[in-house]
Parts: structure tokens; C-alpha cells; sequence
């Protein structure tokens, strides 16, 4: 390794972090977390206004006439439909990498405002759209401001919070994504009765509101500690992590966050860096998680939700409120993550939402499959249309509650900061790959494959259980500066990570080691 080594190797035994839960961290929390309502807004948006018929019917004509001739399962595919929806996240994947070097060299809040003016500018042009080529400029403007601000908010967040309940803070930011997404569910079923067909251009627009409100904090707000170290400001640092802890007694935390600094500033090329042995357990939880996490085919349902209850046999009116009632879900199950994921840890949110989903998953498939048919060439009942409700509302609560937030909160607390941001880079990268292939290709998958694309994604759910399962340890309390502890204590990425101080035993093995290491309960 470049540097670095020696410092970390010889981190002093683990201290208890002093400080309280102040109302200027909580607000400087709320503030910064509207970068996950913008996300959020711009997931739920997109299939909303493309099943509005006014908004087809000025930009994907073609679409609208398959509605009438195509089979059931077909009618929505469009390949410059889903290039609307799916350039956003393309956008986002490449900006992610340059949000990685702004992140690092110029503060959280610089990528942060970065992306929120791309996001304003975004709306502007889709709001004013007059053909498809201003509605992709538009989405892709979205999607830079998506991927600074998706590189920044999480880190931000996570490295604000105290360790006691960096969980619950850190999920601050997929709280509000999921309000996002019951927002916009909620404007478009409004927007859809606006007489004209003028309703498309208010849901486009509003995106603007939640840019200019992180713009705004992200000039306010004080940069993390973290990021104020690493880039040389050493004093300005103390006085702030003093400011958001609510004490003066910082000295233990500040003493940690400045020899993790040096470690970091040792190393010169982060990129190379996190390829090395002792960094395999960072680079493969940052790539698999995010890639697990769409292959949950959670956006299937959150982009596509009214095309999928159309397709059903929902009217157009229904199927807006169906997205409701699943965007409201989302936000419900969410809080509990809010609540248990500092309380009972990680693993046990993953574990029991992965079998939730998959058990979710294979039922929606056999119930449509029974009451629809193989090819679509029936409707469904009301009794079998209520039933699929409940089955998806059930399997977003159980992603709502574990591989939504923490695919998340995850990847930016387990790296230690020299790559850090290259961890969060990776990380949000392959989350936005992911997402556009899947929104680009998931309604010829839906035309072609049929109702087997539910089994499949059942599939998936069980191999991403199986992997947290045996390769993910539990991170609940442990300072993000001192994660390295709990690599070299697991069966497996111990033997990459060899010279870290370690435990006797497994953090994940000895439920009291919090506790008789740092003298206070979990």
C-alpha cells in the first residue's frame, strides 16, 4: 500500500465518543437529505407522466396506438419510452466518478451544490419541453445532479452522525427518497385531472423545489469534520464537530478523525489503492450491494408501477393511486428501519427483508399467472387485482425496511476514509448502471419473458440473501474510523486485511462486545 498502513495499524483501543443529538445536527441532516427527495421524485415521476395520455400523445404517439393493438403484456413497449426514463440514470453513472473527485478535493458540499443546480436546471428544461430531445436534456441534467448528490448526501450524513445512531441518521436520506416517491405519486394523480393536458409539465418542474432547497443549505450548512480535516482545516474542524456533538469534550473523536486523515492523505492514488488485498472486503460489499439492490427489481415496481397495474387491467386513474398506496407503503416501512436498524443491527434487516421478497415475489408471479394467464389474455378480478396489491405492497415493505435504506448507508460507513469517496463513487456508479439497464430493457423483459421475469427476480433475492448471510458482518456502533476491526475478525475477510488491531472475537459473534468495549448498551 501506498502509505497509510502504519497508522492505522496502530489506532488506539476503541473510546466512547462523547456528545448528544443537537437540533443544529438534525437540521443540518433534514437539509442536506433533500438530496434523497430529489432522487426520490425523479424515480416516482417518470412512470407516472408517461401513462398520462396527454403526455404520450405529444412525445411517444406510437405508444399510444400499441395501447390499443398490442397484447396485454406489450403495450408499453417503447425503446425511446424507456430512454426517456432510463438516459437519468445513465447521466448519473458517469457523473458519479467526477462527483467522486469534487467530493473528495473541494467537501460534500461542493458536489452538493453542484448537483442541485444541475437538478434545477433539469427541471426547467422538462418542464418547458416542446419534443423528446428537451425531454432527455432535461433527464439528463437530472441525472448529473442525481449522481453529485447521491456521491455526497449519504457520506455527509454518515459522517455527521454520532456512531450510536449513524444508522438511523444515515437512512435519513432513503426516508427521503421514499417521500419523494409518495410525492410524486400523490402530483401526478393530482396533475393527471389538470384540464389542457398541461398536468405533465407541473410533475416535470416540481423537481426544482428540492434543488433549491439544497442549494441553498449546501451554501449554509458547515462541511463535515471529516472533510474539513482532509482538506487542511484542522481548527475550523474541532469547532464544528464541538458545535453539532452539543459539547467541548471532542478530544477522543477529533484525535480519531485526525490520524485517519493522515492515513488518508499517505495515500495518493485512491483508485489503485482500493484494488489492494486489505481493501477486498470495501470494494466487494461497495459493487455487490448496489448490484443486488437493483436486481431486487424494487424499480420495476417503483418506475413502472402504473404501467404494470395497466397492464393488469387497471384503468389509468386506478393505476396512479395504486402508486400511491405502494409509495406510502415504501415511506411507512422505511420509518421502521429508522427505528430497529441501530437497535437490532444490519444483518437481521437483510436477512428477514430478503425472505419477505422473496416469498412476495414468487406469489405475485403464481397469483398472475393463475388469474391473468401466461400471455395476458385475461383481466384480472377484483378479488385476484386487490390480492397482487397486497403481495407487492408486502414486498416493498420488506425492501422499504432493509436493502432500500441500507444498500445506502452501507457502502459509506464501511470504508475508512483514504477511499472513502472512491468506495461511495463505486457504489453509486454501479447502482445507476444497473438502474438504467434495468428501466431500459425491464418492459421488453415484461413483453418477452412474460410473468417469469417475477421468478427470476425471486431468484436473485435468494442469492443476495445468501450473500449477506455469510459475507457481510454486523457494523451497528462501530465508529466508521474504526470498521476496520471487524474485517479481521470475520471467517472470511480476515485474511486480507492481516496487521489490523482485532477483537478476540467476532463483533458479530459476541453480542455484548459493544458494551464491554465501550460502556454503554446498543
Amino acid at each position: 500500500m501506498a502509505g497509510g498502513a502504519g497508522l492505522v495499524a496502530h489506532r488506539r483501543a476503541r473510546t466512547k465518543h462523547e456528545g448528544s443529538v443537537t437540533t443544529f445536527l438534525m437540521i443540518t441532516c433534514i437539509v442536506a437529505a433533500m438530496g434523497g427527495l430529489l432522487f426520490g421524485y425523479d424515480v416516482g415521476i417518470s412512470g407516472g407522466v408517461t401513462s398520462m395520455e396527454p403526455f404520450l400523445k405529444k412525445f411517444f404517439p406510437s405508444v399510444l396506438e400499441k395501447q390499443k393493438n398490442e397484447a396485454s403484456n406489450c403495450k408499453f413497449d417503447s425503446q425511446l419510452l424507456t430512454l426517456f426514463i432510463s438516459s437519468l440514470y445513465l447521466a448519473a453513472f458517469v457523473a458519479s466518478f467526477f462527483a467522486s473527485v469534487v467530493t473528495r478535493t473541494s467537501g460534500r458540499k461542493a458536489s452538493m451544490f453542484i448537483g442541485s443546480i444541475a437538478c434545477l436546471i433539469g427541471s426547467i428544461f422538462n418542464g418547458i419541453a416542446k419534443n423528446v430531445i428537451y425531454l432527455i436534456i432535461g433527464r439528463l441534467l437530472l441525472g448529473v445532479g442525481v449522481g453529485f448528490a447521491n456521491q455526497s448526501v449519504p457520506v455527509y450524513l454518515s459522517e455527521m452522525a454520532p456512531a450510536r445512531i449513524r444508522g438511523a441518521l444515515s437512512i435519513g436520506f432513503q426516508m427521503a427518497v421514499t417521500i419523494g416517491i409518495l410525492t410524486a405519486g400523490i402530483t401526478n394523480y393530482c396533475t393527471s385531472k389538470i384540464k389542457g393536458g398541461l398536468g405533465w409539465r407541473v410533475s416535470l418542474c416540481l423537481p426544482g423545489v428540492p434543488a433549491i432547497m439544497m442549494a441553498i443549505g449546501a451554501v449554509l450548512l458547515p462541511d463535515t469534520p471529516h472533510s474539513m480535516i482532509e482538506r487542511g482545516y484542522t481548527e475550523k474542524a474541532k469547532i464544528t464537530l464541538q458545535r453539532i456533538r452539543g459539547t467541548q469534550d471532542v478530544d477522543d473523536e477529533f484525535n480519531d478523525l485526525v490520524e485517519a486523515s493522515d492515513a488518508a492523505k499517505k495515500v495518493e492514488h485512491p483508485w489503485r489503492n482500493i484494488l489492494e488485498p486489505r481493501y477486498r472486503p470495501q470494494l466487494v460489499i461497495c459493487t455487490l450491494i448496489p448490484f443486488f439492490q437493483q436486481l431486487t427489481g424494487i424499480n420495476v415496481i417503483m418506475f413502472f408501477a402504473p404501467f404494470l397495474f395497466m397492464t393488469l387491467g387497471y384503468g389509468d386513474k386506478a393505476s396512479l393511486m395504486t402508486a400511491i398506496i405502494s409509495g406510502s407503503v415504501n415511506m411507512l416501512a422505511t420509518i421502521v428501519s429508522i427505528r430497529s436498524v441501530d437497535k437490532y443491527g444490519r444483518r437481521i434487516l437483510f436477512l428477514e427483508g430478503g425472505a419477505q421478497m422473496i416469498v412476495s415475489q414468487i406469489a405475485v408471479g403464481m397469483t398472475i399467472a393463475m388469474q391473468v394467464g401466461l400471455n395476458g389474455e385475461r383481466t384480472l378480478s377484483e378479488t385476484g387485482a386487490n390480492l397482487v396489491l397486497l403481495l407487492i405492497c408486502l414486498y416493498v415493505a420488506g425492501f422499504a425496511w432493509s436493502w432500500g435504506p441500507l444498500g445506502w448507508l452501507v457502502p459509506c460507513e464501511i470504508c475508512p476514509l483514504e477511499i472513502r469517496s472512491v468506495g461511495q463513487s463505486i457504489s453509486v456508479s454501479v447502482n445507476m448502471l444497473f438502474t438504467s439497464l434495468i428501466v431500459q430493457f425491464f418492459l421488453s423483459m415484461l413483453c418477452q419473458i412474460k410473468l417469469g421475469l417475477f421468478f427470476l427476480i425471486a431468484g436473485f433475492d435468494v442469492m443476495m440473501t445468501i450473500f449477506i448471510a455469510f459475507f457481510l458482518p454486523e457494523t451497528k456502533n462501530v465508529p466508521i474510523e474504526e470498521m476496520d476491526r471487524i474485517w479481521k475478525a470475520h471467517w472470511f475477510w480476515g485474511k486480507y486485511v492481516q496487521g489490523e488491531p482485532v477483537v478476540q472475537e467476532p463483533v458479530f459473534k459476541k453480542q455484548d462486545y459493544l458494551m464491554s468495549n465501550n460502556g454503554e448498551g446498543t
